[in-house]
């Protein structure tokens, strides 16, 4: 059966993995690639697809209900991936306005474009909103469930709780067919250096301070994002109108173990002294309101679609690190603007 697609935020980091998933595996699809490109969305990240008689690319801002709206007219949406959000906590601490207007005024009317061009005619049609863990907030033990309760801890986690009540709430008050997938962190090629894992091989690169917060006790479970980007199209083909699934890895790490196999290999790849990373580190005045630990349980996505994680997470850290290190005019074209500078000055005021 073919589909049209329209995947938001489709040039951002896993966005665009899910985007040149779906247009290599389904050349019978037409993959639209709606993305605002704001600092974290490249469409260099998609140069291996661009020219695939397939793909479109649309820039536009989920925010604009009469683009979304044409857009979806246009290209005969049948299904949305949405994936477009502002995604990094520490820059939701420092503004954290900006995150309630895209993430969740921006997820409405994403909603209300569809709810319009689709017309009450939902036959074949699904919204699939891309959440996250983090709106669970912290676990001491077990595993986050589908049905475990909501308790945000920070401006973003709160943004993205918020878009997904709204999610179901368009399900069950106008019947319109959503679902909602929760993942835990991803790490992998294209990720901005923003984020932990791609930030601190940067700064390895460069002889810089690895940032760490608090003593690095925080233990996150992580998730190679190809994996993540096969989860995506194994739930949006099985999975059903009004149900939530969780993505997950089944690799916790404390933050310290993370950083220190991260200097561990690459001492090794740049032919360095073993420890010379390590020496790198420097401890930072924790975050406000910083989870200690997710846990996910993938139990029910893996039962009802199929899909498991494949990626053990030393295999794919190798290859995360082999990724930066062979592409660095991609990093150094990422890193070259302000943001990035605006970041490294907050860690060094810590």
């Amino acid at each position: 059966m073919r589909k049209s697609i329209l995947i938001t935020g489709g040039a951002g980091f896993i966005g665009s993995q899910v985007v040149r998933l779906f247009v290599n595996k389904y050349p019978d699809y037409t993959i639209v690639n709606y993305d605002k490109l704001t600092y974290a969305g490249n469409l260099e990240n998609l140069r291996d697809v661009e020219n695939k008689p397939n793909y479109h690319f649309v820039k536009g801002d989920i925010l604009d209900v009469e683009l979304a709206l044409k857009t979806v007219q246009k290209f005969n949406i049948d299904g949305i991936i949405h994936l477009a959000a502002e995604s990094h906590v520490d820059r939701s601490i420092h503004n954290p306005d900006e995150f309630a207007v895209t993430n969740i005024i921006g997820t409405i009317r994403l909603l209300k474009a569809a709810q319009t061009a689709w017309n009450d005619n939902y036959d074949g049609k699904m919204f699939y909103h891309i959440s996250t863990d983090e709106v669970y907030g912290s676990i001491s033990t077990g595993y986050f469930t589908e049905t475990t309760s909501l308790d945000p801890r920070s401006p973003y986690s709160a943004s993205k709780a918020s878009s997904d009540h709204f999610v179901l709430a368009f399900n069950n008050t106008y019947g319109l067919p959503a679902m909602i997938s929760r993942c835990s962190n991803n790490y992998g090629p294209y990720h901005f250096p923003e984020k932990l894992i791609p930030l601190m091989i940067n700064n390895m690169v460069n002889n810089k301070p690895l940032p760490v917060y608090g003593k690095g006790e925080n233990i996150r479970d992580w998730l190679y994002v190809e994996d993540h980007a096969r989860a995506i199209d194994a739930i949006f083909h099985k999975g059903k109108a009004g149900e939530i699934y969780n993505i997950g890895g089944n690799n916790e790490w404390t933050n310290i173990d993370v950083v220190k196999l991260l200097c561990r290999i690459v001492d090794k790849k740049l032919g360095r002294e073993e420890g010379t990373s390590a020496k790198l580190i420097t401890f930072v005045k924790d975050r406000p309101g910083h989870d200690l630990r997710y846990a996910i349980d993938p139990g029910k996505t893996i039962s009802e679609t199929g899909w498991r994680p494949e990626t053990a997470f030393e295999d794919g850290i190798e290859k995360t690190v082999d990724w930066y290190l062979n592409n660095e005019n991609w990093l150094k074209n990422v890193t070259s603007g302000a943001y990035l500078q605006y970041y490294n000055t907050m860690y060094a005021n810590r």
